[in-house]
């Protein structure tokens, strides 16, 4: 049976609505807030959490006039429960809650992460186990995929996600949000190696990263910069850019080089490495990624870019497979601001009262 989902994603900034049938979408849509965290220089959790209260029902109705179906004809209901931003996966959650109990419809809760794990899946019908890069403003970690509830974490970044790093660069840099597209804007016309910034963790074993120093990098870079010429130029701000791209770049391919030898052990029938999360949408380290899998005869897999960045047509599939193996959640089900995919894992950013973080 090829079952029919509404999903719906807000663990961050993105309002998001799809109904995806199997494989097909179809309808997705996403309402962006950057308008309205742009004098603040990044997401402020009490605006968003706002914002979603407000856009979901709207964003639903949207998709489901788009998709030409309406609920009753929908087998279930899928939903972000963790992990984001407690205000914003709360928002979603208590919707999808309220449209289960009004409708009697299956209601399946998501890991945000599992949809962007199960992303290639959904588009390229990738099969198990495949090895997977996600790298977004909130996370950066190896995993592989051996079925949609089993995740192995080989590596990821111990302290700022990449995302996150080019979006306070960009603030250093004086340059708009959201940071990913500017930097990688700028970089276009600079000169990488005009500022010697460091490639963290390159000379320690794993598959492990760190961006922390690389963003601090930049900003002495910047300063050294201001206190010689008294201001930033356009170029200046080109080839700081170009460096920090260069430099990140350079730590993903060497880190996936490593990981993928990982998961070659595992003498997968067929060899796939895939990309998601909002960093997979750079030229530069898409090409650069394609590259180590050209040279280790493996399949390169990056999404269509609407589907890398958040979306709920990936939480409607994650919910798809779920519901294919029996999963069903009652309306006890609770936001999970931290829930960390390979449940085996020790933390690697630490971990609190409401448990590890990632």
């Amino acid at each position: 049976m090829t079952l029919t989902l509404l999903g719906i994603e807000s663990s961050c900034d993105d309002t998001a609505a799809a109904v995806v049938r199997g494989t097909d979408v179809l309808a997705s849509v996403v309402y962006g807030q950057t308008a309205l965290h742009a004098d603040f220089g990044g997401v402020v959790p009490e605006i968003a959490a706002r914002a979603h209260a407000e856009k979901l029902d709207l964003c639903i109705d949207e998709a489901l006039q788009k998709s030409g179906l309406t609920l009753p004809k929908l087998d279930g209901i899928a939903v972000t429960a963790g992990p984001g931003l407690i205000g914003g996966v709360l928002s979603g959650v208590m919707c999808a809650k309220g449209l289960s109990a009004a409708t009697g419809l299956p209601l399946i809760g998501v890991n945000h992460l599992a949809g962007h794990a199960l992303t290639p899946r959904l588009t390229d019908q990738v099969p198990y186990p495949y090895l997977m890069l996600l790298v977004s403003g909130g996370h950066c970690q190896f995993l592989i995929v051996e079925s949609h509830d089993t995740y192995q974490r080989i590596g990821g970044t111990i302290d700022d996600a990449p995302g996150e790093a080019f979006d306070k660069t960009a603030r250093i840099l004086g340059l708009p949000q959201p940071g990913g597209s500017s930097v990688e804007k700028a970089a276009a016309s600079g000169y990488a190696k005009r500022f010697n910034l460091p490639r963290p963790l390159l000379n320690q074993p794993g598959c492990d990263m760190s961006f922390s120093g690389l963003k601090t990098a930049i900003l002495r870079a910047r300063d050294g910069v201001v206190a010689e010429k008294g201001g930033l130029t356009p170029q200046d701000q080109a080839d700081l850019c170009a460096g920090f791209q260069s430099a990140v770049t350079d730590v993903l391919i060497e880190k996936t080089r490593r990981a993928m030898e990982a998961y070659l052990v595992m003498n997968p029938e067929k060899r796939s490495f895939a990309i998601a999360g909002g960093v997979a949408a750079n030229g530069a380290i898409r090409n650069g990624l394609k590259q180590v899998c050209a040279r280790l005869d493996t399949d390169f897999v990056a999404p269509p870019l609407n589907l890398c960045t958040d979306n709920a047509a990936m939480i409607a599939y994650a919910g798809i497979e779920m519901m294919q193996t029996g999963h069903r959640d009652d309306l006890t089900l609770s936001a999970r601001p931290r829930w960390p995919l390979d449940q085996r894992a020790a933390p690697m950013l630490g971990s609190g009262k409401k448990g590890a973080k990632a």
